[in-house]
């Protein structure tokens, strides 16, 4: 519908710039949205504002030109001008009804479009240093870019997800000698005690399988534990591959899955970091002082230059972030997204700045960043902190054990990533219109049981007899109800741009509220076939948008609740 009123209004432009109303330079954007309130129509534009000053006419002047410029649509049942100019489109109840149609017929691609063409990009996600379980803040990470990475694949773009494993540095030596301590009957407080050691109990169960002889299959690797507690290689070696292991058990029991796993440390055994700074030295941006050497990254919009090099000859952290997205680059991918934590934030402009610094071709601002802030979970009104299995924070698998993976993907995608997020347990796991992933849920197996009444009744859905009678759907429950339906391909493709998949979770909540509203109002088992069965056609359009729209949040769509 959206659609043809632009095109509608584009042939009144035509009309009027041929009749010498307005200039036949001015190509204008036309920007057509939903309207808030049905009384105001379904859809309304403010063109004749935007083009009231270059055409140099009163806007509602202007908007009385455009309307009896309009060609005739049976699409549209009537125009009326409001306010100081805008114009607002009532849409024909036939012609709204037909998006039943479309979606039935589109079924699981409904929605989707070839916006990306097949174009690579890459989403870098998650990525938790390998030094424990998988945290509540690693969760949402993993909620909100597997829920961009299918936004993206559903306009059309080839996704690859990837996993960035920090195994290099030293939390890594702390995890280490943690294990370590453990293998000896070492425990926190006791002397020898590492100082900035790991205290979960998960460390315990590494330093028991190791001391067991275990092997441990982790993506790329089969690590055997050699058993001996002075090989702190051997220690280091095993119990990453132990940790990596269990991430891995926790994003499947997430529902998330990724193509690749890049270890931070092949940087170095590649010779990659060291040939990043020789490239930073050659283009003239690096200088020494005070035994360091610094990149000079003010050049590219950085507040202070940052220390490549520290006087110990070690690396800092920014200078393998730059050599790994060089590797990105030169992999191919123009359009990397990576979804972190808020306390990536200060990297963000020192990774860009060193990428500048190559002159390797990367453009200005590459790559995005989505940044989430951090969850807080709650239970009776009270914050929960510690988790048996880590010790000091919530876990992934926490949640999930207590109120399933559902909402808990539902629950860490559905706002907006830059704002705080209380993950309250109690609402998540209570059966009520008040738990957002109960209400559209329940939407969904609503509608199915909507269809198994019609059966039990002997009056099973005629597709045939539905589509012949879709203009019967009048009520304005049911018209609210398909112009929500109609709006679905629109709020993916803006979703997916912006890299926002809270406004999928938004879209649903108006969809389940639209639906449920309708089912409350209007009758659908009347004796009247073709009445009742275009009513099941959308119902069964609406659970179709429900099914796509869940499963763009990675949310199953149960046929009974």
């Amino acid at each position: 519908m959206k659609e043809t009123i632009i095109a509608l209004l584009e042939g009144a432009l035509d009309n009027l710039r041929q009749q010498g109303v307005l200039p036949a330079e001015l190509a204008p954007t036309i920007k057509v949205e939903p309207t808030r309130d049905k009384a105001h129509g379904d859809y309304a534009t403010n063109l004749a504002l935007m083009l009231a000053k270059p055409a140099g006419r009163k806007p509602r002047e202007l908007a009385e030109a455009l309307v009896a410029a309009l060609p005739m649509s049976d699409a549209v049942q009537k125009v009326e001008i409001a306010g100081p100019g805008f114009v607002n489109f009532f849409a024909a109840t036939d012609a709204a009804a037909q998006v039943v149609r479309q979606v039935l017929e589109a079924g699981d691609a409904y929605g989707r479009n070839l916006t990306g063409r097949g174009r690579k990009v890459q989403v870098e996600f998650v990525s938790a240093n390998p030094t424990g379980p998988l945290h509540v803040g690693h969760g949402r990470g993993a909620a909100i870019g597997d829920s961009i990475s299918r936004l993206l694949e559903a306009v059309g773009f080839e996704v690859t997800r990837e996993f960035y494993y920090n195994d290099a540095g030293a939390q890594i030596s702390n995890l280490a000698r943690s294990v370590q301590a453990r293998v000896k009957g070492i425990d926190p407080g006791d002397p020898g005690w590492p100082e900035d050691g790991y205290r979960g109990g998960y460390i315990i169960d590494v330093a028991n399988a190791y001391l067991a002889g275990e092997t441990v299959h982790a993506d790329d690797r089969h690590v055997t534990a050699a058993g001996d507690p002075e090989d702190l290689d051997a220690i280091r070696d095993f119990a990453v591959a132990y940790l990596r292991r269990e991430q891995d058990l926790d994003l499947k029991a997430f529902g998330v899955t990724f193509d690749v796993y890049f270890l931070e440390s092949s940087l170095y055994e590649q010779g990659k970091v060291e040939a990043t700074v020789q490239r930073l030295i050659e283009k003239g941006h690096t200088y020494e002082q005070d035994g360091a050497l610094w990149l000079r990254t003010t050049d590219f919009g950085d507040d202070k230059d940052r220390v490549m090099r520290k006087s110990d000859g070690h690396y800092t952290y920014f200078l393998p972030d730059v050599a790994y997205h060089l590797d990105k680059w030169q992999r191919g991918f123009e359009t990397v997204i990576n979804e972190q934590g808020a306390d990536h934030h200060s990297t963000v402009t020192r990774v860009r700045a060193g990428l500048q610094a190559l002159e390797a071709g990367i453009p200005q601002g590459w790559p995005d960043y989505v940044l989430h802030q951090m969850v807080m979970v709650t239970r009776s009104g009270v914050e929960v902190k510690l988790s048996k299995r880590a010790g000091s924070y919530v876990t992934v698998r926490d949640l999930i054990d207590e109120v399933g993976r559902d909402a808990t993907r539902f629950f860490l995608a559905a706002r907006r990533a830059d704002s705080q997020l209380t993950f309250d347990i109690d609402l998540a796991r209570s059966q009520s219109n008040d738990n957002p992933v109960y209400y559209v849920q329940y939407a969904h197996a609503r509608v199915c049981s909507m269809l198994r009444k019609a059966e039990a009744e002997e009056k099973p859905f005629d597709h045939a007899l539905a589509v012949q009678s879709l203009a019967l759907l009048e009520a304005d429950q049911e018209k609210a109800l398909l112009n929500r339906l109609a709006r679905y391909p629109e709020v993916v493709q803006h979703a997916a741009a912006a890299h926002e998949p809270q406004q999928i979770a938004q879209y649903l909540l108006d969809l389940a509220a639209d639906f449920h509203t309708c089912y409350n109002a209007v009758k659908v088992m009347v004796d009247d076939d073709a009445l009742r069965n275009a009513r099941l056609a959308l119902g069964l359009a609406t659970r179709q948008v429900l099914r796509n729209g869940l499963d763009l949040m990675g949310v199953g769509a149960p046929e009974e609740m």
